[in-house]
């Protein structure tokens, strides 16, 4: 399966008429050779999974909601694997007369299960706590001793894998991933023990994007829980009016907001316009900043942190230039649920607001605040219900004005603006080195699964 130098084979995906073309042929360092998957060193071997693997089935395909029981032994379906393992999350069961009934598709520790259908090729080890389970319509991969199961996973999430089944699905609408597909796949195969490094420092940085997720969640779950205090008034920030006479400190009755907080609608503590034009083909790569209403939902939390629409200036001129303080309702959208969700826009920036976003420049507040504020279960209630259409869900500024609010003092809602940007910028930082930590991981994949750097 594989070729002299200066006389290689393309690479998976390449055009074999380079020659043709006179563009010549990828050159290969010393030490390398070309295969079938591309560059790799010249001790690597390429084989397909059918001469690596003892055994390579699908699991339960017929009728298997038959077997399913309110509890018993985990059955594995697409939905639970996952590139960073297999997922415990809506578990189905089996009985245990079910799962010896059917000890075929039961797995072991080492196998590898791979996806046939909706995202074919996602695959995922088994690990000895998910031993003795069951799988339904997924295709379970029994490796030999000469195949790493760490490295046969990561080798078909990698690039190199994915490019092979792709190609198999051809321009099938719907797509699959099937026995003979895994039998055929060709894997670059190092020597056992470059196998085991190589999965082990991949296998490290998938631990490490784990844990990131997990404290990003735990992070954005405390953020929640403090926003639900904070917007309140069952918690209170330094700049807070005094309790009255009677009153708990830093206590208030559910619903009631704080002392010397007020009750006032959006209609009485600013002015509404709205956003207009800015058509999709209007919009253009470099130009003046704008913000289109389904932004509001796809992009932007709470306040606008970056764009990513731009306008002409002779576009702009027939939009609505926002400014700073501002804040933005979606004035569409699919459900009730969404309906008006809002970002506060604190820049100095000149931006334009595209047609179906309602606008309230507010007065005498702390539009940082409003933007927390206004996303809060306690107003996005009464959004929902004020909220007109099936289809497409429309909110009006008539509707909009009617929404009641419980406003702190201005200093407090300065302070408690505070510290809800904190948690923001520590969740931004966050999410930014897990961002890179992926990005880490791919180049890496991209040194290691070709040989290009060798740890062995």
């Amino acid at each position: 399966m594989t070729t002299k130098p200066g006389n290689a084979k393309p690479q998976l995906g390449e055009k074999t008429d380079r020659a043709k073309l006179g563009l010549g042929v990828p050159s290969v360092p010393p030490g390398y050779k070309q295969t079938e998957v591309g560059v790799i060193p010249e001790e690597w071997d390429t084989r397909p999974c059918s001469e690596l693997s003892e055994r390579i089935m699908v699991g339960i395909v017929i009728r298997p909601t038959q077997y399913y029981v309110r509890h018993g032994v985990p059955a594995f379906r697409s939905a639970n694997i996952r590139e960073d393992g297999i997922s415990d999350f809506d578990l189905v069961f089996m009985s245990e007369q079910s799962n010896a009934l059917l000890a075929k598709s039961q797995t072991r520790t080492g196998d590898v299960l791979t996806v046939r259908t909706g995202y074919p090729g996602t695959s995922a080890v088994v690990r000895p706590r998910h031993a003795g389970c069951n799988c339904i319509d997924i295709l379970i991969t029994r490796p030999s001793s000469k195949l790493n199961s760490e490295w046969l996973t990561i080798w078909i999430n990698s690039s190199f894998g994915k490019e092979q089944i792709l190609r198999n699905q051809g321009g099938l609408a719907q797509k699959h991933f099937n026995v003979g597909d895994m039998r055929n796949l060709v894997v670059a195969l190092p020597p056992l023990p470059e196998q085991r490094a190589i999965a082990e420092v991949l296998t490290d940085v998938d631990a490490l994007l784990t844990s990131l997720d997990l404290l990003i969640a735990k992070k954005r779950d405390i953020k929640q829980a403090a926003m639900q205090q904070l917007l309140t008034g069952h918690t209170r920030r330094p700049g807070n009016a005094e309790p009255q006479l009677g009153a708990k400190k830093g206590r208030a009755k559910p619903g009631l907001g704080a002392p010397g907080w007020v009750v006032k609608r959006l209609g009485d503590i600013g002015m509404f316009t709205k956003g207009s034009g800015i058509k999709k083909d209007e919009v253009v790569e470099h130009g003046l900043p704008c913000i289109r209403y389904g932004e509001i939902y796809t992009h932007h939390n709470d306040h606008i942190r970056a764009f990513n629409s731009f306008i002409t200036p002779a576009t702009a001129k027939q939009s609505q230039r926002i400014e700073k303080g501002d804040i933005l309702f979606a004035g569409s959208g699919e459900t009730a649920e969404e309906i008006g969700k809002c970002v506060a826009y604190l820049w100095d920036d000149e931006a334009y607001a595209g047609g179906d976003i309602v606008i309230l420049r507010p007065s005498g507040q702390s539009s940082e605040y409003l933007g927390y504020l206004l996303n809060h279960s306690s107003v996005v209630t009464q959004k929902a219900r004020m909220g007109q259409g099936d289809a497409v869900v429309h909110i009006s500024a008539r509707n909009l004005a009617r929404v009641d609010l419980r406003l702190p003092p201005l200093p407090e809602q300065t302070a408690i603006a505070e510290v809800l940007s904190d948690m923001d910028a520590e969740l931004a930082a966050l999410e930014q080195r897990r961002d890179k930590t992926r990005a880490l991981k791919q180049g890496m994949m991209q040194e290691l699964l070709t040989g290009r750097t060798r740890l062995v």
